[in-house]
């Protein structure tokens, strides 16, 4: 909302010297976002004068109408004689008054005046618009000064048009309707400063008579509690609408179209009351307001035709609709050029129902935004009187004796407010005294059970300590109040932030860090530094997940907890696992030209615990036993943490160095390795088993056990998976479950030797069905404490090693603590491991 500092004025006493850093620190302590400051006296420099024109010369021969005037600008010039200057605008005469700014000024936009010739003639300065002056964006033709204005050729014109003034632009939050006007934001200035305030709604206003002013008949009395309307006869149609009143409006950002309407743009701007003008000549029959049928349709002022739904409230006559209520008239009803009988209407309309209009036709208009945020029902006759005073004042006619008003308003329900609440919520002493004084300020009626209270602020005090009791009953401006809480900070906020002290809360002690948070950061630390990319996914599915994943019809990971209000029809389950929204992810990132990826995510999967039931319901008027907590938490779905990665295209990338490497089922399996090992695990207990499992390949899947429990699964996706998402072949993934894993143990520091190891190989020959991390913990069984390292270097299988045979070599690392070992002594831990790979497994050594 844009203001001026000189119509606040007119309702509130701000000091005269006023800095205008300290108004708008004063609006940002009150809650009110000051988006922007403009000083307009700065936004025109050089000479701006009123200029009175003398002569208009057409020129003919040009592709537009051009017109040489001759202006007089008193002694503004140096010499006395009228301005010589070309004008295209066509919207005054001989003898009207202008604002012409002479060379040597500057326009807003930097766009500077000088003399120079055109279409034929000389031309010193121009003749302004309210847009070239920055006053607002009509360009139709140029600024004529109204009869009302007093100055004289030559005067300086910023005091005239405006420019002499200082105008907010405020950002108003939903909460705060009421600041959406002069008068809110009046009071709010006056609570500031603790100056007079002029409250324009105090005005006097005759009340509804017994016979209306216009038959209406509202249906609706929820959408609509309040209607009041008042006629008025005999209007000019050609009365102008006053030079001030279209400033303020065009300050304000809106354009000045008819006096009728503007009027209506004016009181509502000042009183926050939306109005509607009809031409009552034009209206067929009494009127009804009532909720739209679906599929009416609606012409609107914007030219739109609109089909209209049951939740649509409109107003109507004889030929149907004739305005969306609350949001924007019809074009069957409004004033026009020749319309000499206006009917006001100022009414009150439910902000739920405005704002649902507004958003399903897209018609966010100046009203509805205040509507939607709250307007005080208690104005509306206030407001229509007011606006049938400007008419007749600036457009003469006669108004009516009769007035309608059908007031169906509620009146505010009292809030029980205990006078020690703010003091307990925020932390600082606030006496109830002081309370009541801020919230009468607010407007809010305010009322003890004691009526000693009311007689001795001081036993207001004493009985405070009792856990006294106020009745606040907020005022109907202020929709936003409606319980304690509310209260509360309209006391914090008027007293002050700024004597809220911010106290930091004092950590509790421990450990820092939980050790499940560890966990999480060193895993992730992991992933990152061996180039994988964190994201995040949504943990939303569709049904048909499972079915494109391959899982198992009894798959525990194939009931999944449907919500009972999704974002998104399509995918109304929580995941069971990370892949589906992780390898959604992949695509997405394939789609857009990215073919090398390695991804990985940290998240929360949902199993439902079948049989569970429903919670129980559980009010808000008092805190749920444990009882209930218990019961409400054996519903809710299982959230063990996983971690997930996909891979695909190349792992090393092609370059100058040579071909790339692309990802395979053994990066996967590395990854999990690497997510053990950052998570605490020693590698001794980890164990790699080849494995069947969804929606891995069945030969190309591992599954990874700690202590003989499975956590996880790794390797290459399977082709059936691969083709139903539409992803690269080979494209391979690895989850596992972090809530299974055992605990950190505490690591020994290691024991360095100085002595050179012995460095040995062998290679074995076993059993296709033979794991080769079996065989690797058979060699460091059998080896015992002189071995160091143990390493799969090769794989090998052929016919002279015979069917379902295969061949692993290990590279054995032998070294003592204390000594350089002997060639006997490294042998003979050799044979011993070899032994017992032999004994557990069937191993036998390769040539022997």
């Amino acid at each position: 909302m844009r203001v001026s500092v000189s119509w606040l004025r007119e309702y509130v006493d701000l000091p005269a010297d006023l800095p205008t850093g300290d108004l708008e620190q004063a609006l940002v302590d009150l809650g009110i976002e000051v988006e922007s400051v403009v000083d307009l006296a700065g936004a025109v420099t050089g000479q701006l004068v009123v200029g009175e024109v003398r002569e208009i010369e057409e020129l003919t021969g040009f592709k537009k109408p051009i017109r040489f005037c001759r202006v007089d600008v008193g002694a503004a010039n140096g010499t006395g004689e009228p301005q010589e200057i070309v004008c295209g605008a066509r919207n005054f005469a001989v003898g009207d008054r202008v604002v012409v700014i002479l060379p040597g000024g500057v326009l807003p936009g930097g766009f500077a005046i000088g003399a120079r010739k055109t279409y034929g003639h000389n031309s010193a300065g121009m003749i302004c618009s309210a847009k070239e002056l920055g006053l607002g964006d009509d360009h139709s033709g140029i600024i004529v000064l109204g009869p009302e204005v007093t100055a004289k050729p030559g005067d300086d014109a910023r005091p005239v048009v405006g420019l002499d003034d200082v105008v907010f632009d405020l950002e108003i939050t939903p909460d705060r309707g009421y600041a959406l006007s002069l008068r809110g934001l009046a009071r709010e200035l006056s609570h500031a400063f603790d100056v007079p305030l002029r409250d324009p709604a105090l005005t006097p206003a005759p009340s509804g008579t017994e016979t209306p002013a216009y038959p209406v008949e509202v249906r609706d009395t929820v959408g609509c509690d309040r209607f009041t309307a008042r006629l008025v006869r005999g209007v000019d149609p050609s009365a102008p609408t006053p030079s001030w009143m279209a400033q303020r409006l065009v300050t304000a950002g809106i354009r000045s179209i008819s006096l009728p309407v503007d009027i209506t743009n004016y009181v509502m701007l000042e009183l926050g009351q939306p109005m509607h003008a009809f031409d009552a000549d034009r209206i067929v029959g009494p009127l009804v307001v009532r909720r739209a049928e679906a599929g009416e349709k609606l012409t609107t002022l914007d030219g739109v035709h609109r089909v209209l739904t049951a939740d649509d409230m409109v107003i109507c006559d004889d030929t149907g609709p004739i305005s969306l209520a609350a949001v924007m008239g019809g074009e069957t009803s409004e004033v026009v050029a020749g319309t000499t009988t206006v009917l006001f209407e100022a009414a009150h309309w439910d902000p739920a129902m405005v704002g649902r209009t507004a958003r399903r036709h897209k018609l966010f208009s100046e009203a509805a935004k205040r509507w939607e945020r709250g307007v005080d029902p208690a104005v509306a006759l206030v407001a229509l009187e007011r606006a049938v005073r400007l008419l007749t004042e600036h457009g003469g006619g006669a108004p009516s004796a009769e007035i309608l008003d059908i007031d169906h308003v509620r009146p505010r329900t009292p809030i029980t407010l205990p006078a020690d609440l703010p003091t307990r919520r925020v932390g600082v002493e606030y006496p109830p005294a002081r309370v009541v004084a801020l919230l009468e300020r607010v407007g809010c009626t305010v009322a003890q059970g004691d009526d000693r209270l009311l007689e001795d602020p001081g036993a207001l005090g004493m009985a405070s300590g009792a856990g006294a009791a106020l009745s606040v009953t907020p005022p109907t401006w202020r929709p936003d109040l409606t319980d304690p809480a509310d209260l509360v900070e309209e006391v914090v906020r008027l007293d002050g932030y700024d004597k809220v002290p911010s106290v930091l809360p004092t950590a509790p002690p421990g450990r820092g860090l939980t050790p499940r948070q560890r966990r999480r950061r060193a895993v992730a630390g992991s992933l990152a530094e061996r180039g994988y990319v964190e994201v995040l996914a949504h943990p939303f599915v569709s049904p048909e997940l499972a079915d494109q994943l391959g899982l198992p019809a009894d798959d525990a990971r194939r009931p999944a907890v449907r919500l009972a209000n999704p974002l998104s029809e399509e995918e109304p389950l929580l995941r069971t696992t990370l892949l589906g929204p992780l390898l959604g992810i992949l695509k997405r990132n394939l789609g857009r030209g990215h073919r090398d990826l390695a991804l990985y995510e940290i998240g929360a999967v949902f199993h439902p615990r079948v049989g569970a039931g429903s919670p129980p319901e559980m009010g808000v008027d008092r805190r749920p036993t444990d009882a209930e907590f218990a019961a409400a938490d054996a519903v809710v779905p299982a959230q063990p943490v996983h971690v997930a990665v996909v891979l695909a295209g190349d792992l090393d990338p092609t370059g100058w160095w040579g071909a790339g490497r692309p990802a395979g089922w053994a990066d996967a399996i590395e990854a999990a390795r690497d997510v053990l090992a950052a998570a605490g695990i020693p590698d001794e207990r980890v164990e790699v088993r080849a494995a069947e499992y969804a929606p891995w390949h069945p030969g190309r899947c591992a599954e990874l056990r700690v202590d003989d429990t499975v956590v996880g699964h790794a390797g290459e996706l399977h082709p059936v998976v691969v083709a139903a998402l539409e992803l690269p072949r080979r494209t391979c993934a690895m989850e596992l479950d972090l809530d299974t894993l055992p605990p950190t143990p505490v690591t020994p520091a290691p024991t360095v030797s100085g002595f050179p190891p012995a460095l040995i190989d062998v290679a074995l020959v076993v059993d296709d069905s033979v794991p080769a991390e079996q065989v690797r913990r058979a060699l460091e069984a059998g080896a015992g404490e002189l071995l160091e390292d143990v390493r799969l270097f090769d794989v090998y299988s052929g016919t002279q090693l015979g069917e379902g045979r295969r061949s692993l070599a290990y590279k054995l690392t032998f070294r003592a603590p204390d000594r350089t070992l002997t060639v006997e002594e490294a042998v003979a831990a050799r044979d011993a491991a070899v032994a017992v790979a032999a004994e557990r497994l069937g191993a036998t050594l390769r040539g022997a």
